[in-house]
């Protein structure tokens, strides 16, 4: 058997279109230096433009030097992006700061116009930060499925190949533990699958031969050969692969107020500043040139009509938001998602890991036939943990747990017998008289067992509303049932979303209707749709999108489509699968569930702070440019004025630190 996958790796990555920065070729230290690089060179700029400052006091020569690197780190990014801006006909506020810092050097401002590139640059390496975040949700389903599968040759070796290297008809062999590689049929073994993140069923769904088998699955107990139905583009999980990016690129993007205006202000700056130096000298009887001419005046407008105080009037409130919900253990990819939040109108759960623990609990158990078994229920139990014992899938830990607080120990179990993907065999002494005992699946159970009463049976099965599972002791049947148990401030909660920030509530699930029915009984919750696939979320979240902003709040690989495509997707960071998480605008990384309501009530505080911020900019750059214009004040005035409405723009922001 082949074992080295390395050159597997390499042959995923190029057929896999993925971005460059996660490369194998790159090393560890290569990655480290380009993550994030506009912001760190805006940082090591803003460093020599202080560096600048303190030395212009006593050596203006040294001064020039710093602010020479100031320029390179900060303006020639600036430069080349606002000659694209302009080779395509754009005018904008990248362009009017990158004229203003430029155009301050010729005046004798070079400090000022450093200081202007570095803030631009700032701010713009932590938008990029942010949006980076949102980009790696695809990488992180490599954590879900693995790269290579192992291949049953004709001559009946095993070979490891590489996902795209496996065609439609190869038989390959998924071990007890292990992900399914490919979506397929089973044609040789059986055993539980837990599809608990792909569909939200929190029950293991029992395989034979002739099951189908999706991607992305995990084999629990027994060992598969599966026949490939579906390559690796076009499996399960490639689906859900497409899906998020389709969604990530038609997702609805919130954009702030200054950026919806930015467009025209910097071409009404810039066409003013012209008309200016032109029409002056006419206006006021100045000359052209001077300290006091008519062209310097326009550049002391241009220079204080550029928007620093615009630039960090959303980027500080933002981060000290995003600060505050941090220190709540609340991530945020980017600040504008607090934005799109305060607009939403509809709230959607995913119903298992997210309204519920996401752990299955045994509820009861009930003699199934006869109604008056000799097994007493005490007994029932402690046989079914005694054949539970070691087993791993979450109906076996949910039966242990049981009988531990109900404190009966586990009865010994004699010739005992796995049937993987069907249940477990065994016999048990019981006033020396030995039983034959079994757990598992209701087909299997019924299938041994010897009673007459088939039919009766199975329609009881059927009234069954609960995960259930059958234990046979000789020829009495007993019904255990599971329920995924509710959060214990769910109901708080989304009361709280109802009444205070008038939020319509649904339930989006892929468990079955009477499941979800239950839950959403005991919560209240407007509408529910059941049985959703991956795709189908998405496709409800965008009909419900259509009649209000929407959040969605969930926590599977099956929720990340539909989280990428909502205006605002949170996860569930302890619980949630690393697809979800990185699909999602927002995560809850201790999954305390109760913080939905602070961190709405912080959202609509926010957007009160920017909208506050903006128009506390414009007043400030009115009173900085108009007297600058007149020659009413120095250029160096104006500057001061128009950087104190900056700090004024950002202590109003620190308000948001607060919790």
């Amino acid at each position: 058997m082949k074992t080295n996958s390395t050159p597997y790796i390499f042959d995923e990555f190029f057929s896999s279109g993925k971005e460059d920065t996660i490369s194998p070729f790159l090393t560890p230290d290569s990655r480290k230096i380009g993550k994030n690089l506009k912001l760190k060179s805006s940082l090591l700029a803003a460093i020599f433009l202080l560096a600048a400052l303190i030395t212009s006091f006593y050596s203006p020569q040294i001064s020039y030097l710093f602010l020479a690197f100031v320029y390179f780190l900060a303006g020639i990014p600036a430069l080349i992006e606002s000659i694209e801006d302009i080779s395509n006909l754009e005018i904008n506020i990248d362009v009017l700061m990158t004229l203003a810092a430029l155009l301050s050097v010729l005046i004798g401002s070079a400090l000022e116009g450093g200081l202007l590139l570095v803030l631009f640059e700032l701010s713009a390496g932590l938008e990029g930060m942010v949006t980076q975040k949102t980009k790696t949700a695809l990488t992180q389903l490599n954590k879900i499925t693995p790269r290579t599968a192992f291949v049953l040759e004709e001559d009946h070796s095993v070979s490891e190949k590489a996902l795209h290297e496996v065609t439609v008809g190869m038989h390959i062999l998924v071990k007890a533990g292990e992900v399914i590689p490919l979506d397929g049929n089973v044609i040789e073994g059986s055993s539980f699958i837990n599809l608990v993140h792909l569909t939200g069923e929190s029950k293991p769904v029992p395989t034979k031969p002739g099951d189908e088998v999706a991607a992305g699955g995990r084999n629990l107990d027994g060992k598969l050969v599966v026949r490939v139905e579906r390559t690796s583009n076009d499996s399960t999980l490639s689906r859900i692969i497409e899906l998020i990016t389709k969604a990530h690129e038609s997702k609805p993007r919130m954009q702030r107020l200054f950026d919806r205006f930015g467009k025209y202000y910097a071409t009404t700056i810039i066409l003013l500043s012209a008309a200016f130096a032109l029409l002056l000298p006419f206006i006021f009887s100045i000359e052209y040139l001077g300290d006091n001419g008519s062209i310097y005046r326009a550049l002391a407008f241009l220079i204080a009509a550029s928007p620093c105080a615009l630039i960090i009037a959303t980027p500080t409130a933002y981060l000290s938001a995003i600060s505050s919900c941090a220190k709540k253990g609340i991530l945020l990819k980017g600040g504008v998602t607090l934005d799109s939040l305060a607009s939403c109108s509809i709230v959607a759960f995913d119903k298992t890991g997210t309204l519920t623990t996401g752990e299955l609990n045994c509820t009861q158990i009930a003699p199934l036939w006869p109604k008056n078994p000799s097994i007493s229920i005490d007994q029932a139990l402690s046989i079914a943990a005694g054949l539970e014992r070691g087993a791993v899938h979450p109906i076996a830990k949910a039966i242990e747990n049981f009988a531990k607080e109900k404190k009966i120990s586990a009865s010994p179990i004699e010739n005992f017998n796995a049937k993987a993907g069907f249940g477990l065999e065994g016999e048990i002494s019981i006033d020396g008289t030995k039983k034959h005992v079994a757990i598992g699946h209701a087909e299997y159970i019924l299938s041994l067992w010897k009673g007459e009463n088939h039919r009766d049976v199975s329609d009881l099965l059927a009234k069954s509303t609960e995960l259930s599972t059958l234990l046979l002791i000789d020829e009495e049947l007993f019904l255990f049932d599971f329920l995924d148990t509710l959060r214990p401030d769910s109901g708080r909660v989304l009361q709280s979303l109802r009444d205070r920030h008038r939020l319509q509530l649904i339930m989006l699930t892929g468990d079955r209707q009477d499941i979800a029915e239950k839950v959403a009984s005991n919560l209240a919750i407007d509408q529910i749709f059941s049985e959703l696939r991956p795709e189908d979320k998405l496709n409800k979240v965008i009909e419900l999108n259509r009649s209000g902003e929407l959040v969605m709040v969930g926590d599977g690989v099956n929720d990340a489509p539909a989280l990428a495509r909502s205006t605002v997707g949170i996860s569930m960071g302890k619980i949630g699968s690393a697809t979800a998480v990185e699909a999602s605008d927002i995560v809850f990384i201790h999954d305390d569930f109760s913080l939905l309501n602070w961190l709405m009530d912080k959202a609509h505080s926010t957007m009160r702070i920017v909208k506050q911020n903006i128009s506390l900019a414009l007043v400030v750059i009115f009173f900085a440019t108009t007297p600058a214009l007149l020659g009413l004040i120095p250029l160096w005035l104006a500057v001061i004025l128009h950087e104190g409405g900056t700090v004024i723009v950002g202590l109003n922001s620190l308000r948001l630190l607060k919790r």
